[in-house]
């Protein structure tokens, strides 16, 4: 299984990229979000990727981000959202703008992205809701932690929940319950936003 890939950009062509690699020139399908950051031809290029087998060939898709990476992933749950639409939706929409479209269940803002109609931006938000929130806290804890290592903070768990748009008090019982289960806080996060559920 390839998962990065670092090398030469040779060429972008259209939605992918060619990037040579220990002198193996591996051809891979990129958001267009991510197609405009990469360098001028000839320079280095690092991408997280995904390797997909299917019964027609093998192809990788190529990320920037370990989020849009897993943002990916879930998007393929989805019952008739393959990788081209994924890759659809990360590329026209933006990592970002999904969160806040499935946070709000704004189907709308997906459908958006070409090959998605209502009823698919519809089914991505019912089917990967929950996930796409755990993710999205998660990931906006560890950016937090990055930038303030230094600083004190009151209750890590808490503050996650808090910025998903639950109430202090719900917040706090839920951190206690899921305390007592998990000690990593990802997990800590996804138990909390369970019991919050029932």
């Amino acid at each position: 299984m390839i998962a990065r890939l670092r090398g030469t950009l040779l060429e972008c062509d259209g939605a992918t990229a060619l990037i040579e690699a220990g002198g193996v020139g591996y051809e891979v399908s990129v958001p267009q979000s991510v197609l405009v950051t990469l360098p001028p031809a000839g320079e280095e290029a690092i991408l997280l990727t995904r390797q997909i087998f299917r019964e027609d060939g093998v192809t990788l898709y190529g990320f920037a981000t370990a989020f849009q990476r897993r943002l990916f992933d879930l998007l393929l749950s989805v019952k008739g959202c393959g990788p081209k639409v994924a890759l659809s939706l990360i590329g026209a929409v933006g990592e970002e703008a999904i969160v806040n479209a499935v946070s709000l269940e704004d189907a709308r803002a997906l459908a958006r992205a070409p090959g998605v109609g209502p009823r698919l931006a519809e089914r991505v938000i019912l089917e990967i809701k929950d996930k796409v929130l755990e993710e999205a806290a998660a990931r906006r804890f560890e950016s937090a932690s990055r930038t303030n290592r230094h600083a004190v903070v009151n209750d890590e768990l808490v503050d996650a929940l808090l910025g998903l748009g639950y109430r202090r008090n719900e917040a706090e019982a839920a951190a206690a319950i899921a305390r007592d289960q998990a000690e990593a806080l990802p997990d800590q996060i996804r138990l909390a936003t369970q019991a919050l559920r029932k």
